[in-house]
């Protein structure tokens, strides 16, 4: 059986940004149009509008020209079918790009026309929605493929199909009219929330990678790490692991950042003793996670901002915890491959001492948390005291620490590409490779600074890091020749730092152009529910599926996204599964008891949106890798995939255990959870690698997930011993709520109609308010409740209360009421889970040490 047919590793990356290349006066056509993309999108983030009065657009009129550029570079820069001309561009498809951008950029031009006369569509308008939305949907199969189109298709059916449909499937139907109007003339559908994240934050920080990259950052992050963990077993492994979290992190592609980073480090790895399926399986893994690592996540992590309704800080703290514990634990799975294949460290610095290595670890960690403290402070001292000439004062010291880290970086000769093929006869050396681009850091910590600290948008924290790109882009080169003395030079050097510039903003726009179309065609899908309820339907049909089972349903749910993941992006897959499975997630949980909070559901699906990247028989991550191992990419995904089940764990994890998202937990308890969480991930992997001290037997690896499971989970069994609620009776809630601590919470099962008169139960957690006493507290909730043959019954909720908030109405029945119990904390089960995990270590150490004894007699 012959090897399956990979395509090259280049011309995988070349397909994501247009895999047509033509020559002359449309090469510069297409470049010149992505280059004002990108203009666009700074102009519009930045506050020069408002401050010249002039090219002010609201949300509408912006995301009606952002689809206008995605769709012309669409048709222009990617072909019809695989024998297609390549290097021109045919007259049809000029035609096809030109109708599209006056059907998508309608709005802009007749948008105050159209905001007189909402819901009441003109012949023309309705001719430009029929035009647009196959044209939106050719331009999808273009770009990303069938299955998008297909989907976005089939819904649009479906809306129109309604009173055809089966019983379970049926809805009143909507006219074609409607539809039109709905999908294209309004912002519920292909002009919703999902492509206005894209025109709002997505660009931006796409455009901030291109940039970051184009600077050379890609290459430094690669050699930092490799100087940094080289020298360890399974070294290039490790490497790869930390540059992909790296670059992934300012990288919206999972393709991007495979080829980009797995160039230099998948043949280091097959030269080490890693297969070429297990070298390409560690990049696959390392690249694709990248997506979930904060601070610059994938593009669905902005769009969460506006389903979740949260804060992009609060997102990032979220996901934090899972992101870093999932890169730990790979670099542990490194490290036991690295075992098993009996690999030795490169070079001579292996053999530093480990409590040498561990105290340089701690000085330099010592040493940034002290600097982050000093500027933190530093600045919020400077702030107050300099007024309205703070930020003046900010920039000036901004350019003053740029300055003297590019002459940090001149008394070091450049960083040079290095060669993977190459023998590795020495390991570059950590310091000088540090210091030699300390100032690729610059624009990364405005960005978090932005972010965290100022707490500005992500899309005007995306802008200010990449004016700080822009400037890095346009003046290293030149200041670098000045510093080293090489004045010659600075004519040419200036004209290439303004070349990648150029070539930066036109990388990122094209970069774009996939997301931008994805984002719109998925409005397609969420329009859809909107406008026919399929949701509620879907509701039904899972919880049928599920019997209830919030368990079965999540596994439903990531069954679901895997294989739609396998078709769609990321972003697409996160639109179309968080609209239809969220809302039911969150719904099932409460009928059984457990309060699944938003952002954790959101989290569950983007986690298998992205682990589709790496699921075969799809995975087009692998397949990059396995074009640059030259292995085999169904093998290199299976491999990927046993890898990145410790990936797959964490969101059942947390969605069970919300302190893994760092939910409601003090400083001291997050720090105990992040080490705890760590641990039970590195016993995770290593039950599912089959080694820890040994090779584990399979009794052992079943210990080992047991122990685990009790660390990430240790209420799980204290549950089972010691309910953590008792009963009240109904005669006795309003004590017991004068009783209970504030801020606290009793745990409520309600029971009442839904809006289509079925019942319904579900549990919810109310809160206990300050108050001197129980009536004092329900009247600060704004409920009142009666007595009535032996049930609590709702009597009256105020309008917009906390009680009205957590869905209490009117003749509701409260079937049973708890209060929290108080009992040992849960954390007490860690000790028998500890117990067990010495069993097994000293079961392994015995195995280990009777070993060289075997062999000796042998």
């Amino acid at each position: 059986m012959g090897k399956p047919h990979t395509l090259d590793a280049d011309e995988m990356l070349a397909q994501e940004s247009g895999a047509r290349s033509p020559a002359g006066m449309m090469a510069i056509l297409i470049a010149g149009i992505a280059l004002c993309w990108s203009l666009f999108q700074l102009w519009i983030a930045s506050p020069l509008p408002f401050i010249l009065k002039w090219g002010v657009l609201n949300d509408t009129e912006t995301r009606s020209i952002h689809l206008s550029f995605a769709l012309l570079l669409s048709f222009l820069a990617y072909p019809a079918f695989k024998r297609s001309p390549r290097n021109h561009v045919p007259l049809a498809d000029i035609v096809l790009a030109l109708v599209a951008v006056a059907c998508a950029s309608y709005l802009f031009v007749f948008y105050q026309q159209l905001a007189l006369r909402p819901g009441t569509l003109t012949t023309a308008d309705l001719v430009v929605a029929l035009m647009g939305l196959p044209l939106l949907l050719e331009a999808t199969r273009r770009t990303l493929g069938p299955p998008l189109a297909i989907i976005a298709l089939l819904f649009m059916l479906y809306s129109l199909a309604g009173p055809y449909m089966p019983d379970l499937l049926a809805h009143r139907g909507v006219s074609l009219n409607a539809l039109a109007n709905h999908q294209w003339i309004t912002t519920e559908g292909v002009f919703g929330i999902a492509l206005g994240v894209s025109t709002s934050f997505v660009f931006l920080f796409v455009l901030f990678g291109a940039l970051l990259e184009r600077a050379g950052a890609g290459n430094y992050f690669i050699q930092l790490a490799f100087s940094m963990l080289g020298h360890m077993r399974g070294g290039p492994a490790k490497a790869a692991v930390v540059s992909s979290a790296l670059t992934g992190m300012i990288s919206g592609s999972s393709i991007a950042n495979v080829v980009t980073t797995g160039t230099f480090t998948i043949p280091m790895m097959k030269r080490v003793g890693f297969s070429a399926e297990k070298a390409g399986a560690v990049e696959v893994t390392s690249s694709v996670n990248g997506q979930i690592m904060p601070p610059v996540m994938g593009a669905a992590a902005f769009l969460m901002v506006e389903y979740v309704g949260m804060p992009y800080v609060e997102i990032i703290k979220h996901a934090f915890l899972p992101a870093t514990i999932s890169y730990i634990a790979l670099l542990y799975i490194v490290h036991l491959e690295a075992l098993k294949l009996g690999m030795q460290p490169i070079g001579t610095v292996a053999h530093k001492p480990w409590l040498r290595r561990l105290t340089g670890f701690a000085f330099g960690a010592a040493l940034l948390s002290g600097i982050s403290l000093a500027v933190f402070y530093g600045l919020g001292w400077l702030k107050p005291l300099l007024g309205e000439h703070a930020l003046t004062v900010i920039i000036l010291l901004l350019v003053a620490v740029y300055l003297g880290l590019l002459k940090v970086a001149a008394n070091r000769p450049p960083l040079e590409m290095e060669d993977p093929d190459a023998p590795i006869e020495k390991l570059p050396e950590t310091r000088r490779v540090l210091l030699s681009g300390l100032h690729f850091i610059l624009p990364v910590v405005v960005l978090v600074w932005c972010l965290m600290v100022e707490r500005l948008s992500p899309g005007l924290s995306a802008y200010w890091g990449s004016l700080m790109l822009v400037g890095i882009l346009i003046t290293q080169r030149p200041l670098l020749a000045w510093m080293r003395g090489e004045t010659g030079e600075m004519g040419a050097a200036t004209r290439e730092g303004f070349t990648d510039l150029r070539e930066g903003l036109i990388i990122g726009a094209r970069n774009m152009i996939g997301i931008g179309i994805a984002t719109a065609t998925a409005g397609i899908i969420v329009g859809a529910v909107s406008q026919t309820g399929v949701g509620l339907v879907l509701a039904d049909l899972v919880e049928l599926l599920s019997m209830g089972n919030l368990l079965l349903m999540l596994t439903l749910t990531a069954i679901f996204s895997l294989i739609l993941g396998m078709g769609l992006p990321t972003t697409a897959n996160y639109i179309v599964v968080s609209s239809l499975l969220a809302p039911v997630i969150v719904t099932l949980g409460q009928q059984n008891g457990l309060i699944v909070p938003l952002v954790a559901v959101h989290l569950f699906v983007f986690y298998f949106g992205i682990m589709a990247d790496v699921t075969p028989p799809v995975g087009l991550a692998s397949f990059a890798a396995a074009a640059v191992s030259k292995g085999d990419p169904i093998r290199t995904g299976v491999q990927a995939f046993f890898y990145s089940l410790r990936t797959a764990a964490l969101p059942f994890l947390f969605i069970f255990n919300t302190d893994l998202l760092l939910m409601n937990v003090t400083w001291f308890h997050g720090i105990v959870v992040f080490i705890i969480a760590t641990l039970a991930m590195l016993i995770f992997a290593a039950a599912t690698q089959g080694w820890f001290v040994v090779r584990s037997r399979w009794y052992e690896s079943v210990l080992l997930l047991l122990v685990a499971f009790t660390l990430f989970r240790p209420g799980f069994w204290l549950d089972q011993i010691h309910d953590p609620y008792q009963e009240i009776p109904p005669g006795s809630f309003v004590q017991a709520m004068g009783e209970a601590e504030p801020k606290s919470q009793l745990r409520l099962r309600v029971e009442g109609e839904d809006q289509f008169g079925n019942m319904k139960s579900l549990v919810m957690m109310l809160p206990v308010p300050d108050g001197a006493t129980g009536e004092e507290r329900m009247q600060a909730l704004g409920l009142e409740l009666m007595e009535e043959d032996g049930k609590l019954i709702v009597d009256h909720v105020d309008f917009a209360s906390p009680a009205a908030d957590l869905g209490l109405e009117f003749d509701q029945v409260i079937i049973s009421a708890k209060r929290p119990e108080e009992r040992i904390r849960k954390e007490i089960m860690w000790l028998p889970g500890f117990a067990l995990l010495a069993l097994v270590v000293w079961l392994q150490r015995r195995r280990r040490n009777d070993l060289p004894a075997q062999q000796a007699s042998a």
